[in-house]
């Protein structure tokens, strides 16, 4: 098991499994962006949003379970008890889970539009594929 300071796992793989846990739990609007350049708060943010305050309170539950799985503990975590939006800390991966209204009203993807977006299509389940699961 990896120390608090995540030494085995490099802040991008770290970031990947937040994606793939956010996809399985079918995330809406996944992104994930290189921030490193923009600022010293992390490496990595990424951003998702649920369509419910249950399926908010899912997708953030699911990243905590698959990355302790891995290994890697949690450092913070804001906003759980307000069901609209989720910010976790892993010290070099921010993971942000909102409501499509706090999505928009926080607007990180335009504080954020200078960053370099991480094109995850290797990662996450096709949309055409993930339709036809029903």
């Amino acid at each position: 098991m990896a120390d608090m300071e995540n030494k085995e796992l490099s802040p991008r793989e770290i970031a990947e499994i937040a994606v793939k846990a956010l996809d399985s739990k079918r995330a809406k609007d996944l992104k994930l962006l290189y921030v490193e350049e923009q600022t010293t708060l992390a490496d990595y943010y990424v951003l998702a949003t649920g369509n419910s305050n249950t399926q908010i309170r899912a997708l953030s539950g699911e990243v905590e379970d698959k990355l302790a799985e891995a290994g890697v503990t949690v450092g913070h975590i804001e906003g759980h008890g307000n069901g609209s939006w989720v910010l976790m800390d892993y010290g070099c991966v921010a993971v942000h889970v909102f409501s499509r209204e706090a999505r928009d009203f926080y607007n990180l993807d335009k504080l954020w539009s200078d960053s370099e977006q991480i094109d995850i299509a290797s990662i996450v389940t096709p949309e055409d594929k993930d339709e036809n699961k029903d």
